[in-house]
């Protein structure tokens, strides 16, 4: 019987010491346990004791520090991963996956994708759907996950040791993207949840990740997992110790028929320092949904989520970003579509050779089965409130945009977030702002730039600006409030 005990006392002793050895250690157990039992006790126990396995096989403490800033910004597709996809694709047609039939039952299955999330209906995952949706989808959900945890790096909230739930993981294009933005000696005990044939695509491209990532797959539904079928509650994350630093929804919210039940049942799961990161695609279907669910979890939190015992969660809810509300006790009722975008990445091979060899007409153009767009939505929700900017609006100076109808053809002042990029489409510059107060959609127009006034150009998404002696009109076409940003109009960045 291997003294596991034995050898992780064993372990605590010589970190502190000296790389670990397991075949030092095993010297140490009694009963004569191999290294190789060692080894793999250790690496089982990784996050928990706080070690990493290094390239000559010995184990040394993680380092305490938090992930530093990798400067996400990725061109393409790594070609690690594109290799594993394609052997999943060679696997299951033969080289030739492209051509002929399987070409074709691969673009009908992009095709029937798209339809079904353009028309809300609910997506349904066989193995040919699953590789299709891997073909599409696996790089810009790859990309996306880094910028969107970026926003917790900058302020030192995740940590080189993470515990990680994926839930509805799909083909792996957030985990992917989390296991690359992280550094070599991170250490994470990941463990998806996905009860679909995709799970047997995500097997694969986990394989191709470091040692220290060690991944767990469950092939269950969301609902099982987290104790919501059976109303056992939080069993999904046991004693507090088994909490995890970060949950993932990556694009499946708005397949679940009750996912505010599923976030709110996740938060039980949740360490207290940890983050639950939301990420859907920008279209106004399922971006606006996100953004229901976000301030249904954090304002409207059901007295008792149904099938669960457990009820709602014990702790105030936090939109750390991008979201943020600026005005204490505010709450937005606007449709909340906002979404960032990215630079695009390379065609990746074999989306390029899928969409040569579909059949089109003289006038039908290329690029039906290319999707390299990183354009999201997403949400990041903490109980320690934690924001990713901690600014406030300020009463006596700034106006609350829910009191903008007061003050139509007024010149005022306001803090505001900028949530979009420029919305024009050639026209004069075009933002949607928020201060977390709105009932209706804010705009921000600029129709005459000068240098006082450029930040609102500039800034990034998610940016704070302080904007004084602004235009407010309505726009009854749209429905909607324009912040006429003129040469009369100051514009500071006040947080990036």
């Amino acid at each position: 019987m291997i003294d596991e005990q034995a050898i992780r006392d064993s372990a605590k002793y010589l970190r502190n010491v000296r790389p670990i050895d397991p075949e030092e250690v095993a010297d140490y157990v009694s009963g004569g346990t191999h290294p190789a039992v060692v080894r793999r006790t250790l690496r089982e126990a990784s996050y928990d004791l706080g070690l990493r396995e290094r390239e000559d096989g010995t184990f040394v403490p993680v380092d305490p520090d938090p992930v530093p800033d990798p400067g996400w910004s990725p061109e393409a597709f790594p070609e690690i991963y594109a290799a594993a996809l394609e052997d999943e694709l060679v696997d299951e047609y033969g080289a030739n996956w492209h051509v002929g039939e399987s070409g074709d039952e691969l673009r009908e299955a992009i095709r029937r994708l798209k339809r079904d999330y353009y028309h809300e209906n609910p997506v349904e995952y066989d193995r040919i759907a699953a590789l299709g949706y891997a073909i599409y989808h696996l790089p810009d959900y790859y990309a996306a996950i880094g910028y969107v945890l970026t926003d917790l790096i900058e302020n030192g909230l995740l940590d080189r040791r993470l515990r990680v739930l994926d839930v509805g993981a799909g083909v792996g294009g957030p985990a992917l993207g989390l296991h690359d933005l992280l550094p070599a000696d991170a250490v994470v005990e990941y463990t998806a949840v996905e009860p679909s044939p995709a799970a047997d695509v995500l097997e694969t491209m986990l394989g191709a990740t470091r040692r220290n990532f060690r991944p767990a797959i469950r092939r269950e539904t969301a609902e099982s997992f987290l104790g919501l079928d059976d109303g056992t509650g939080d069993d999904a994350a046991g004693d507090d110790g088994d909490a995890y630093d970060l949950v993932l929804f990556g694009n499946v919210l708005s397949e679940l028929s009750d996912p505010v039940s599923v976030v709110t049942a996740a938060l039980d799961v949740l360490a207290d320092d940890g983050s639950i990161v939301a990420l859907a695609p920008a279209d106004r279907n399922t971006a606006t949904g996100l953004r229901e669910i976000e301030r249904a979890v954090v304002d409207e939190t059901p007295d008792s989520a149904p099938g669960s015992a457990a009820g709602p969660p014990d702790r105030d809810v936090t939109i750390y970003g991008p979201t943020l509300r600026l005005w204490p006790g505010a709450k937005p009722e606007d449709r909340g579509w906002s979404f960032d975008v990215r630079p695009d990445l390379a065609v990746p091979s074999f989306q390029a050779r899928l969409d040569e060899e579909a059949d089109r007409g003289p006038t039908d153009e290329p690029g039906e089965f290319v999707n390299v767009d990183v354009q999201f939505a997403y949400s990041i929700l903490r109980t320690d409130d934690a924001r990713r900017v901690d600014v406030r609006a300020d009463p006596e100076r700034h106006l609350r945009m829910a009191d903008s109808e007061a003050h139509v053809t007024d010149r005022v002042d306001l803090l505001c977030v900028k949530l979009s990029h420029d919305l024009s489409d050639g026209g004069n510059p075009l933002f949607k702002v928020s201060d977390g107060s709105e009932s209706v959609d804010h705009y921000a127009v600029c129709t005459r730039e000068t240098s006082l006034n450029r930040a609102l150009l500039e800034a990034g998404y998610g940016a704070v600006l302080a904007v004084e002696n602004v235009l407010v009109l309505w726009n009854d076409d749209e429905g909607a409030y324009n912040l006429v940003v003129d040469d009369g109009t100051v514009v500071d960045l006040v947080a990036p």
